[in-house]
C-alpha cells in the first residue's frame, strides 16, 4: 500500500511539470497558455514556435510518463499499480499542481507512460497517432483515435484484466479533454496542423522553383519545333529546283530527236536521186 501511494504521488508530481511553459519561458517564446490554441502542449508549441521547440516539449512530456512507470517496474510493483502510476502521471499533466491546475491534454504523457509500461503498446499508439495525423492533418483526431485504441492494444498484448481499468480511465479523461475539439471536428471548424511561417515560406519557394522549370522545358520544346520547321523549309527549297531540272531535261530530249530525223530524211532522198541519174 505504501509503495502504491508513493508511486502515484511521485507520478502526479512529475506529470505536473509543465514542459511547454518552461521551454517557452526559457527560450523567450509566447506563453502557450495564452497564444494559439491556449493549450500548453507540443502541438500548440509547434504552431506558435516551430518544430525544434515542439520536439523539446514532446520529449519532456514523454519522459514525464515514462520515468515514473520505469521506477515502478524497477521496484517490482504489481501491473495494476504500474497502470495507476501511468494514470497519475497523465492526471498531473492535465491538472498540474505547480501551474494552477491548468495543463495540457495528456496525449504525449500517456504515450510515454505506455511505452514504459509495455513498449509495443506505446509503439502502436504512437503509430496510430502518426498515421491519422499524416492523412487527416488534425492533431485532435489523431489523439482521439490513438488513445481510443490504447485500452484494446493493452488487452491484446499484456493480456491482463487488472491493467484495463487505469488505462481505460486514462483514455476517458483524454477524450473528455478533447470535447471541444470533437465539436469543432463535427462542425468542420477544427484547425489543421500548421507549421511556423518561415517553414511555409520555404515550401512556397520550393514550389515556385518547380513552376519555373516547366517554362524552360516549354521554351526548349518550342525551339525544337522551330528548328524542325526550318529543316523542312530548307529541304523543300532544295528539292524544288531539282524537280525543275529533271523535267526540263526530259522535255528537251524528245524535241531534239525529231528535228534530227526531219533533217536527215530529205538529204537521203536527194542522194538517191543523184545516184539514179
Amino acid at each position: 500500500m505504501i509503495s502504491f501511494v508513493f508511486l502515484v504521488v511521485l507520478a502526479y508530481l512529475m506529470g505536473s511539470i509543465c514542459s511547454a511553459v518552461i521551454v517557452c519561458k526559457a527560450c523567450s517564446l509566447p506563453d502557450p497558455r495564452t497564444e494559439g490554441s491556449k493549450n500548453p502542449g507540443a502541438t500548440n508549441v509547434l504552431r506558435i514556435a516551430g518544430k525544434q521547440y515542439a520536439a523539446l516539449v514532446m520529449a519532456a512530456d514523454l519522459l514525464k510518463g515514462t520515468i515514473p512507470v520505469l521506477i515502478a517496474k524497477i521496484l517490482e510493483a504489481e501491473p495494476a499499480t504500474i497502470g495507476f502510476t501511468a494514470l497519475a502521471a497523465v492526471i498531473g499533466h492535465m491538472y498540474p499542481v505547480f501551474f494552477d491546475f491548468k495543463g495540457g491534454k495528456g496525449v504525449a504523457t500517456a504515450i510515454g507512460a505506455l511505452l514504459g509500461f509495455q513498449f509495443l503498446v506505446g509503439v502502436l499508439v504512437a503509430a496510430t497517432w502518426l498515421i491519422v495525423a499524416k492523412f487527416s492533418r488534425y492533431s485532435s483526431l489523431a489523439s482521439i483515435c490513438a488513445i481510443g485504441f490504447a485500452p484494446f492494444y493493452s488487452l491484446l498484448l499484456i493480456q491482463r484484466l487488472d491493467i484495463f481499468p487505469p488505462i481505460f480511465i486514462m483514455a476517458l479523461l483524454i477524450l473528455y479533454k478533447h470535447k471541444d475539439n470533437i465539436v469543432r471536428l463535427i462542425d468542420k471548424k477544427e484547425p489543421k496542423i500548421k507549421l511556423k511561417e518561415n517553414v511555409l515560406d520555404d515550401m512556397m519557394e520550393g514550389a515556385s522553383q518547380q513552376h519555373v522549370t516547366p517554362k524552360k522545358t516549354e521554351a526548349t520544346s518550342s525551339e525544337a519545333i522551330i528548328e524542325v520547321e526550318e529543316v523542312i523549309i530548307t529541304e523543300t527549297e532544295v528539292t524544288k529546283p531539282k524537280t525543275k531540272k529533271t523535267t526540263a531535261k526530259k522535255t528537251e530530249e524528245p524535241e531534239k530527236k525529231p528535228k534530227a530525223a526531219k533533217k536527215s530524211a530529205p538529204e537521203k532522198s536527194k542522194e538517191k536521186k543523184q545516184d539514179e541519174e
